[in-house]
């Protein structure tokens, strides 16, 4: 809030529309200095295309942009840059062929005189900066070879030490674990003392009400509502997101929850003592049809190289994976997709086409079943009609570069991918990550209505919330090590925190 001061930024009637799709209608906003500002609302309501606006990234626009008191309209992000403003994005904007150091100082390498790059006070003073987020890490590591969740925080660390006055986080706690969320809020609570002006978007309510001084609700590109954290609450912002009660929406598993028991059907993949270098050690556990196994643990525990290990992409150290009727699984990608495994990664970007349309996005895995020799566009338009029908995917203009839609309808056209043939495996990293409560009830649906028809799928998740919403059963997954299972058994969100 003010207080009286004059605000270091204010948006005035702005609009922004895509393909004729308006994004934003005439929304005002102020954002003061020494204050963090939170924004929740829906996936696809607006809130991050208005902090793309204020990065630079949008420029096409109606409305008024107020810096300093003087109106301002950027070309580009270098402009924002150079105007002190510096933004984090929900899909990683990293360099992973570049080291750990060269990241933190992408674009600011310290040279000399001469010009050339000091590579050891760039390795060093990276070093400094990450130590101040409790990151210890070797700052000459390739980037690409850390897991996603110390990938973001290395690019949050780049973007809050870079000397901006304002600072805008997307979806920044999406990746970290609790340890890592604490030492994050206590930076930002420390920048904003000393003056800096933040935006903190999050569809973790409980994070935006303990971190932000202000509070802004979008719904539908429009402000709905702006008011003192401390004046509000988790279920009134919810309310005003979805405009209506978001009981059946937002579970909080406080309580104890009763797991099935165990799963009749058959036993579909089986991995036995996987091992891999220092992320996992002797990993064994069964998936069956029609059963959602979850796999949970902090970032780091090993999950990700599981999953890769599960689609080919990485080659266990010791033991194997067999799929049942077809003999022991896979060394390649190539070989999990015939054995029937499809694979969703922890990163939207990393398996999705941004600027190809929608249609092109669905039928990507099925282009050999249907054309053996030129593509079917009309074809591949009928197919992906159906997918963007079933899995109300919005808008429903097959058309539409896929970097048009939101972060939760992104994850649902990375899922039609693979439902077009249905798979027998179908391996899931951080599958509602990012997600606002309605987009995450959405995609929670669609998992268990492909359990129900017969799929064996396994969860793999940082998110106590999304393991217990969607599991029939659990293993917990530390430092590489399964050290519990849950099945046929009541369990609550403490209980599997303290496992982990």
């Amino acid at each position: 809030m003010s207080d009286g001061r004059p605000p270091i930024l204010e948006l005035k009637g702005i609009t922004k529309a895509f393909g004729g799709v308006e994004a934003l209608r005439g929304v005002d906003f102020a954002l003061f200095p020494g204050e963090i500002h939170g924004l929740v609302g829906e996936n696809g309501a607006g809130k991050s295309t208005l902090m793309k606006i204020i990065a630079g990234v949008h420029t096409g626009f109606l409305g008024r942009f107020v810096l300093d008191g003087r109106d301002v309209h950027f070309r580009s992000a270098r402009d924002a840059l150079a105007a002190g403003i510096a933004m984090v994005h929900q899909e990683l904007s990293v360099a992973p062929d570049l080291s750990v150091a060269e990241n933190v100082f992408l674009g600011t390498q310290p040279t000399n005189r001469f010009g050339i790059v000091q590579w050891r006070k760039m390795a060093r003073e990276a070093r400094q900066q990450l130590s101040r987020l409790g990151i210890d890490v070797d700052p000459n590591t390739r980037l690409g070879d850390l897991p996603i969740g110390l990938q973001q925080l290395i690019e949050i660390a780049r973007v809050l030490f870079s000397g901006a006055r304002i600072i805008i986080l997307d979806e920044p706690t999406s990746a970290l674990s609790p340890p890592e969320v604490e030492r994050l809020f206590s930076t930002l609570r420390r920048l904003r003392d000393q003056g800096s002006a933040i935006v903190f978007i999050s569809h973790f309510i409980e994070d935006i009400l303990r971190v932000s001084d202000t509070v802004t609700v979008f719904r539908n590109g429009r402000k709905v509502a702006e008011t003192a954290a401390t004046a509000t609450s988790k279920g009134a912002l919810i309310e005003a997101m979805i405009g209506r009660g978001g009981e059946a929406l937002e579970e909080t598993y406080t309580h104890d929850i009763a797991l099935p028991p165990k799963a009749g059907g058959p036993m579909v993949l089986e991995a036995s003592g996987i091992s891999l270098a220092r992320s996992l050690r002797d990993v064994t556990f069964q998936v069956h049809a029609g059963e959602v196994l979850g796999v949970y643990g902090f970032m780091g525990c090993g999950q990700l190289e599981l999953a890769r290990i599960l689609f080919g992409k990485l080659a266990p150290d010791h033991g194997e994976l067999v799929v049942a009727g077809g003999g022991k699984a896979f060394g390649n990608t190539a070989d999990a997709r015939r054995a029937g495994i499809a694979y969703v990664p922890e990163s939207r970007r990393a398996m999705l086409f941004h600027q190809e349309p929608v249609y092109k996005n669905v039928s990507i895995a099925i282009l050999d079943r249907i054309s053996s020799l030129f593509l079917k566009p009309a074809q591949e338009r009928a197919i992906a009609r159906r997918q963007v029908e079933q899995l109300q995917i919005r808008p429903a203009a097959v058309d539409l570069d896929l970097g048009m839609l939101s972060g939760g309808n992104q994850q649902k056209v990375a899922l039609a991918k693979w439902l077009t043939h249905p798979p027998r495996v179908l391996v899931l990293c951080e599958p509602t990550r990012g997600m606002d409560v309605g987009a995450k009830s959405d995609v929670i649906q669609i998992i268990r209505d492909l359990r129900a028809k017969g799929l064996a799928i396994i969860v793999l998740s940082t998110e106590p919330e999304t393991v217990l919403s969607l599991a029939d059963r659990i293993i917990v997954l530390k430092r590489g090590v399964v050290v519990r299972e849950f099945a046929g058994e009541a369990i609550s969100k403490d209980r599997l925190l303290e496992a982990a």
